[in-house]
């Protein structure tokens, strides 16, 4: 089994203007002269963590984590002004452009991996590799699966129903439409207990694969509001994804070096978006984790995802 590098410092810290009003965090770790990768959140809304340095050999690669507009130690924190995909991927041409890297390789998660897609869509020139986890398209579908009463509510009925208890019309729009509207609100509590119900029912999904756990209520309560802000604010425009669905005009990827990995025992993301990520781009190898759900810090998705940041070592 691979484990994850020895934990790391960052060599540089600093804040990025990246216009609009926003400026995004931004660390380097490894090796200041190795092969660059950047790594993209998930969420929207998280931001990073030590333990997202240690997928990469530090030896080999230049380690770029940053935290996406309002996120995590970006300013303004939770701010939904400018923030849309078009600015994410704006941004880290910007952060490129700075950085002085003629092309880096993309490890990215989740929600990371629709602006990866996203982003060398746009600018394929850009980018030299991808390795995607736990890939979400932002269709219609995946909306549906996620905060609909057909998909994984079937598996946890008992949590969704306290997901969408008091929302007099209960459909996925909505749902999100109840849920961005409290936690967006002027009243602070109403807004906590809305954000509070938002994490509880996805912390059910992401966790399944660990047994039944109780999800403990944040402590940083500004963070907490800040993250699902930002969450409702992207989940309300359908990720600014449908004028340009995802899978459409990727004809720019078909050669590109991508790595898909995914957990078969995914209920946030299923597998199935995998799959169609993957035939659409035939050239990409899939990699299904049997073992795994969503967690990039499961064991042996840690093993897949280290084994292919080795293999993709230029």
């Amino acid at each position: 089994m691979h484990e994850l590098y020895p934990a790391i410092d960052p060599y540089l810290a600093e804040h990025i203007d990246v216009g609009e009003g926003h400026q995004v965090y931004v660390e380097q770790c490894g090796n200041p002269a190795g092969e660059p990768v950047v790594f993209l959140h998930g969420g929207p809304g998280s931001g990073c963590n030590p333990v997202h340095r240690r997928f990469f050999d530090p030896s080999h690669y230049r380690i770029i984590l940053l935290d996406q507009r309002g996120c995590g130690r970006s300013r303004p924190l939770g701010s939904t002004e400018h923030n849309d995909i078009e600015s994410l991927a704006g941004d880290l041409e910007t952060i490129r452009t700075r950085l002085a890297i003629a092309r880096w390789q993309v490890f990215a998660g989740s929600w990371g991996a629709t602006l990866a897609v996203f982003y060398a869509r746009r600018y394929p020139e850009a980018v030299a590799s991808m390795v995607l986890r736990g890939v979400f398209l932002a269709r219609s579908e995946d909306l549906a699966w996620f905060f609909g009463d057909s998909g994984a509510a079937r598996f946890f009925p008992d949590a969704y129903e306290q997901f969408v208890a008091d929302i007099s019309a209960p459909t996925v729009a909505g749902v999100i439409d109840a849920y961005h509207r409290h936690i967006h609100g002027a009243d602070t509590g109403v807004a906590l207990h809305w954000a509070v119900r938002w994490v509880t029912w996805a912390d059910r999904l992401v966790t399944w694969t660990w047994g039944e756990t109780d999800s403990a209520e944040p402590q940083d309560e500004q963070r907490l509001l800040a993250k699902t802000r930002i969450e409702t604010h992207y989940a309300l425009n359908r990720y600014f994804v449908d004028a340009s669905p995802l899978l459409d005009d990727i004809d720019s990827l078909a050669e590109m070096r991508i790595v898909i990995v995914h957990g078969r025992r995914d209920l946030v993301c299923p597998v199935e978006g995998a799959w169609a990520l993957h035939r659409r781009l035939p050239a990409s190898r899939l990699n299904i984790v049997p073992n795994a759900g969503h967690l990039q810090i499961e064991p042996a998705m840690i093993d897949a995802l280290v084994q292919e940041t080795d293999r993709l070592r230029a």
